[in-house]
């Protein structure tokens, strides 16, 4: 497959998590979607990390791009994906998309993978500690989110002004995104970050929420998962 539009991640310094500090500020902000203290503290403390250079997808993975390995792989997996082939596929568990990236790897030869939790705030935040791939202050034009009253899955790049330092779009909003990460408590995490989440569907990290999710998911910090009664997520490739 060639039409994926790789966007080269040069290596830096990724400035992840959130100040313990912020965590209460935080959930105050968001108290009118009822964000739970617990949901932010999972974030903290704040980090630099070294990220070494990568690609990854300026897009999630759309329904034209799943259709194509679906018919090569004869790939069933209990997911059906149907939409217009722009928009991005939704409603995946994590192991259709591991599935997918191990097919594109052995059609191209690049070692394609998921992303890990810190390349995707890395392609997220840039080189600075921004609140949103977009920058610090939120506006519902940015991002596919409930706020912005669209209320359903719209084509890859339909917010243009949501893109990231780096020129990916959809970071935030329109389908969550699933991560090679596991979840578990960053280290020095506050004592209340509990060690598993066994009440998610996955035990892997996604990110970046979607149509249907507050603007708290926007935030390019944010950790979560999928959550019952979802069972599944979209997902971009990476390099």
């Amino acid at each position: 497959m060639d039409d994926i539009d790789w966007v080269e991640i040069p290596a830096g310094v990724l400035i992840r998590g959130t100040p313990v500090a912020d965590i209460d500020a935080i959930t105050a902000a968001h108290a009118d979607l009822q964000v739970q203290r617990g949901w932010i503290a999972k974030e903290a403390p704040r980090t630099e990390v070294a990220v070494a250079a990568f690609a990854i997808s300026r897009t999630p993975v759309t329904v034209a791009q799943w259709s194509v390995f679906a018919a090569a792989a004869g790939w069933g997996g209990g997911a059906a994906v149907t939409g217009p082939p722009d928009h991005p596929v939704d409603g995946l568990g994590w192991a259709a998309a591991v599935a997918f990236c191990s097919w594109l790897a052995a059609r191209t030869g690049l070692p394609v993978r998921l992303p890990t939790e810190t390349e995707w705030e890395r392609a997220a935040r840039g080189g600075d500690d921004r609140e949103y791939p977009w920058g610090d202050h939120y506006t519902p034009e940015c991002a596919n989110l409930a706020d912005a009253g669209v209320g359903t899955i719209t084509t890859v790049g339909s917010f243009p002004r949501g893109a990231s330092p780096f020129g990916l779009l959809d970071l935030a909003g329109n389908v969550d995104e699933w991560t090679d990460t596991r979840y578990a408590p960053y280290s020095g995490a506050p004592g209340d970050v509990p060690s598993v989440e066994d009440w998610a569907a996955d035990p892997h990290i996604t990110r970046g929420g979607s149509f249907h999710h507050g603007r708290d998911l926007a935030r390019c910090a944010r950790r979560h998962g999928v959550y019952p009664p979802l069972r599944g997520a979209g997902f971009r490739v990476a390099v």
